[in-house]
């Protein structure tokens, strides 16, 4: 089972973090795409734990980064393990997934 997950809003960081963990603990391959205020999950302690702890599982639009994240905020500590790009990886996401969910 593949599950997707869009976060388009920084308010779902809790409850976007709990899924992931939950469809990992039922063995789950979960992945997911940040975009438009979601982005700013990647300042979210626990969420950045999850995505260190599953590298290449969290992709993140690239635009909305620079739109949306404050200058000088160092996003370097996630590297290796969160995908920087464009809408194409929630494409590839939504091509993927056994079954979505868009917060």
């Amino acid at each position: 089972m593949i599950f997707g997950l869009v976060v388009t809003d920084r308010a779902y960081a809790a409850h976007a973090t709990e899924l992931l963990s939950a469809a990992v603990a039922r063995g789950w391959d979960a992945r997911c795409f940040l975009t438009d205020t979601g982005v700013l999950l990647l300042q979210d302690p626990a969420f950045g734990a999850h995505a260190r702890s599953r590298p290449g599982s969290v992709a993140s639009c690239k635009h909305s980064i620079e739109l949306h994240v404050p200058e000088g905020l160092d996003l370097s500590v996630l590297d290796g393990a969160v995908v920087i790009g464009g809408q194409f990886q929630g494409a590839r996401l939504a091509s993927a997934a056994t079954a979505m969910l868009v917060l």
